[in-house]
């Protein structure tokens, strides 16, 4: 399956963006989805995930109540909203996906697809 984030930009301290991760070459349906972000010289940290079906889905601690992760499989589309924005949500946030993710939806290594990564950058 390919996926393409999209929706970055520049946006104000307390800012609000939609991220997309469109996916294609196979029915996404099965897939369970997570957003990664990386900011320079720092680790890729877990932002959010939902299970293949949207009936579960997880956050990092530092996203709770503010970052909504949602799915529309007939569109094969995840999105995750962000609201309230701060200087350090900036980073590349990637989307992926993972048939089986046995290794634990906030885990990088579970995801064995990838998007390309969208910049978000809040300025204070």
């Amino acid at each position: 399956v390919q996926l393409q984030a999209s929706g970055g930009g520049l946006v104000q301290a307390g800012g609000s963006l939609r991220l997309s991760c469109a996916a294609s070459g196979r029915t996404f349906s099965p897939y369970a989805v997570g957003w990664f972000r990386q900011a320079p010289g720092k680790e890729r940290e877990f932002v959010a995930a939902i299970k293949w079906s949207g009936a579960s889905t997880y956050y990092g601690n530092a996203m709770k109540g503010r970052f909504t992760i949602s799915r529309d499989n007939v569109k094969n589309t995840v999105y995750l909203q962000m609201n309230t924005l701060k200087p350090e949500d900036t980073a590349v946030y990637y989307c992926a996906a993972e048939r089986w993710p046995a290794g634990g939806y906030s885990t990088p290594t579970t995801y064995d697809y990838w998007g390309q990564g969208t910049l978000v950058t809040v300025s204070s």
